[in-house]
């Protein structure tokens, strides 16, 4: 259990820095924690939007079933792509929420 909080915060915050780099405009006035919070929204809801479009039809693999949080063989590199996409659209939305944009 330990484990899986420390992979969701670093993950999150990994995530969450790139999902701030490709959002589009300037949104650098943020606080990092709620970088972070839009990375970890960013892994668990991109992870299950893959998992519901693309990844719940991979047969099993190294002995397992595809999972939503596992669903193929080595990275799974599109899972990380909608998780950055959706971590964006996070960060879009708690700019405006917050307000903490640059004028």
């Amino acid at each position: 259990m330990l484990w899986t909080i420390i992979v969701t915060i670093v993950g999150g915050a990994i995530i969450g820095v790139i999902g701030k780099a490709v959002a589009p405009g300037d949104r650098t006035k943020f606080p990092f924690w709620l970088t972070v919070l839009c990375g970890i929204v960013g892994m668990l809801v991109g992870s299950f939007l893959y998992w519901g479009i693309a990844g719940h039809d991979n047969g099993s693999f190294d002995g397992h079933e595809a999972t939503w949080d596992n669903a193929t063989n080595g990275i799974d590199w599109m899972r990380h792509l909608w998780q950055v996409v959706v971590a964006a659209v996070a960060v879009i939305v708690a700019a405006a929420v917050t307000g903490r944009k640059r004028s």
